[in-house]
């Protein structure tokens, strides 16, 4: 039986509450870096939080009214801080000689759409399946939009859906706009905001581009995007709690000798093992685990945290399927933590000044290794701290956005303590295999 579908209620376009010298101070134009414009064929960023349906807004329209008219406003507030978010791309373009310029313009966007929606589902509908249920993915507005597509869609939307007994809020923004230090630094504020209901923040981002303005060699988009469309995947969360990750990162460490293994590294490699052993790859196959890092502490000297864009980069082990299983966990973390450790301000400065050269714009089919898998988010980034007025959220969830068979998103575990959730998508078969698999299983269970 398919779940009912999400009832669409209401839109509206939300600019920045800003007075005329704020307005004054803004930059009608920003243009993109090289970390920006590698992500304009991939997808938008779509993650939400689940909270439970406070008592008083069951079957009382006015306080669903309420709340939404104070997630507006302090939507607004946050845009006068984060006024990027509510324009739009825009492309400057010639053929003889070819030039392509693309930025964010700032002067000329009807602002972030705001969409109010309801479905007739519980809280159990959602989390008690042992996948997480596609339905979901309506929780998020640009459904498979690429970041490209900023030029006509605005570059953040926020859906609220009313659930029986919840409150969904999915937060779909453009990946060449922001990565996910950026993306959990908008939301963190803006959830600061609405609780204190204080425009003032203690953390302001940093929106000047840390490039120069880039000038590409392409005369149209159709030379370089390119939509990458899933195979029908299995969608899993796992729970590692700190207990069980202490053991990895213990086990990982002892075999091989060192006590400079992390937890993240630790937890990386395990699945990348797992994941191999299911897929019954022959001994010499190449295998990849590729882990999204932060460039801005890799150079020096470094960015602040508070950098808003793109500033993440990808690093991999590599080993042979045979290999990777026969030397174990703490061989394949060590492979991850060379990676890490390697990925310094001279590596940076080196990719940024070939990009120059011969820029790229990644394409999803052609970046992914298909007998790998590929970690992204981070348990350190602070999801559930935000909270808008309905206490702690009690799931994370995203969209179909950048999801791949082997895409491993890591968040932090809802009791906190170091616990991470994994949101595994694998093929059917593959996802069969890893539920049969005994060391996997006998290290994580399914979140609640």
């Amino acid at each position: 039986m398919n779940p009912p579908n999400v009832q669409y209620i209401s839109q509206c376009f939300i600019k920045p509450k800003s007075s005329l010298q704020e307005e004054e101070a803004k930059q009608p134009i920003i243009h993109l870096a090289p970390w920006d414009i590698t992500k304009l064929s991939t997808h938008y960023i779509q993650k939400g939080l689940l909270f439970v349906r406070p008592s008083s807004m069951i079957d009382q329209e006015n306080s669903i009214q309420t709340l939404l008219e104070r997630l507006k406003e302090s939507l607004s507030l946050t845009l006068v801080h984060f006024y990027p978010l509510a324009g739009r791309l825009a492309t400057t373009k010639q053929e003889n000689p070819p030039h392509y310029c693309v930025y964010i313009n700032n002067s000329n966007s009807p602002g972030a759409k705001f969409i109010h929606a309801a479905v007739n589902l519980t809280l159990s509908d959602i989390l008690s399946p042992v996948d997480v249920p596609l339905v979901v993915q309506s929780f998020f507005d640009h459904d498979r939009a690429i970041n490209h597509d900023g030029h006509t869609l605005s570059l953040l939307s926020i859906q609220v859906t009313e659930l029986v007994d919840g409150i969904f809020i999915g937060c779909s923004i453009n990946h060449a706009v922001v990565d996910g230090t950026s993306y959990w630094h908008f939301f963190n504020t803006w959830s600061d905001i609405f609780m204190t209901n204080n425009s003032s923040i203690s953390r302001p981002p940093l929106l000047n581009r840390y490039s120069p303005v880039l000038n590409l060699p392409f005369t149209h988009h159709d030379q370089f995007i390119s939509r990458y469309k899933a195979p029908p995947l299995r969608e899993r969360i796992f729970h590692l709690s700190s207990e069980s990750i202490a053991k990895l990162k213990a086990k990982a460490n002892a075999e091989w000798q060192t006590n400079s293994i992390s937890s993240l590294q630790s937890v990386s490699a395990f699945i990348w093992r797992c994941i191999t052993r299911t897929r019954c790859l022959p001994y010499d196959q190449k295998t990849s685990c590729i882990m999204s890092i932060n460039d801005r502490t890799r150079i020096e000297p470094p960015l602040p945290e508070g950098y808003c864009g793109n500033f993440a980069q990808t690093v991999r082990g590599i080993a042979k399927a045979g290999e990777l299983l026969e030397k174990g966990l703490g061989w394949a973390a060590w492979q991850l933590r060379e990676a890490v450790a390697n990925h310094n301000d001279k590596a940076v400065r080196e990719w940024v000044e070939k990009w120059m050269k011969t820029p790229l714009i990644t394409r999803t089919a052609e970046f992914f290794d298909p007998c790998g898998i590929l970690v992204s988010s981070s348990p350190r980034f602070k999801m559930y701290e935000n909270e808008f007025g309905m206490g702690r959220a009690v799931a994370i969830r995203s969209g179909y956005a950048n999801k791949l068979d082997g895409k491993v998103m890591m968040y932090p575990g809802y009791e906190g303590g170091g616990s991470m959730d994994l949101e595994v998508c694998l093929l059917p078969e593959s996802m069969r295999d890893l539920e049969s698999d005994g060391e996997f299983m006998d290290a994580v269970c399914m979140s609640v």
